[in-house]
């Protein structure tokens, strides 16, 4: 297994050097960041992710070292990963900027002939599938309720569902969410 790399960027541009010289043949590195009351410098997560995104890789897993010091894994992205409409909203105002390398276009590419670009349109759109409409109707007032939960809470029972890899995986899934929708219940 490949020792992953760990940085602490400064700055933008010392990690967009990073991922220029290392998006090829790196499959992971830990960012170091630092808070801003800390006498050390570091970037902002959502300049992290932005490079990132520059070179077709994402933010994963963070993890706090101490006080003021955590780190986070970075890693290329799958292929067959979905892609948030925060990322895609990054994605259009770094084209804008022409700041995307090659294989950050062609990540984008590979993700809009696969499906994985529109995967969470769906979602974030909060379109009910059909089959939980379905479910709803064999459970009184669980779409109401389910129709009353904030965007947040919506948005998580329905990519609990559609993340099911299997058939039986996403029934089970659908019957939870109408069964905690019919006792009045948010799912954690």
């Amino acid at each position: 297994m490949e020792d992953v790399a760990v940085f602490h960027a400064e700055n933008v541009a010392a990690w967009r050097k990073w991922l220029a010289d290392n998006h090829q043949s790196k499959t992971g590195v830990w960012l170091v960041y630092h808070k801003k009351s800390s006498s050390k410098k570091s970037i902002t997560w959502s300049e992290s992710v932005d490079v990132a995104l520059c070179y077709g890789w994402i933010d994963g897993k963070k993890i706090k070292i101490d006080a003021d010091t955590s780190h986070q894994y970075f890693t290329k992205r799958n292929p067959k990963s979905g892609w948030s409409k925060i990322n895609k909203d990054k994605i259009a105002h770094l084209l804008a900027q022409g700041l995307m390398s090659e294989a950050g276009l062609a990540s984008i590419e590979i993700a809009k002939q696969n499906g994985s670009w529109e995967l969470y349109d769906a979602i974030e759109n909060l379109e009910i599938p059909v089959d939980l409409t379905k479910i709803f109707k064999q459970y009184p007032g669980t779409e109401e309720y389910f129709l009353s939960l904030s965007k947040s809470n919506k948005k998580f029972m329905l990519h609990y569902i559609s993340s099911a890899k299997r058939p039986e995986t996403r029934l089970k899934r659908l019957h939870e969410v109408a069964d905690k929708a019919g006792k009045h219940q948010k799912m954690q």
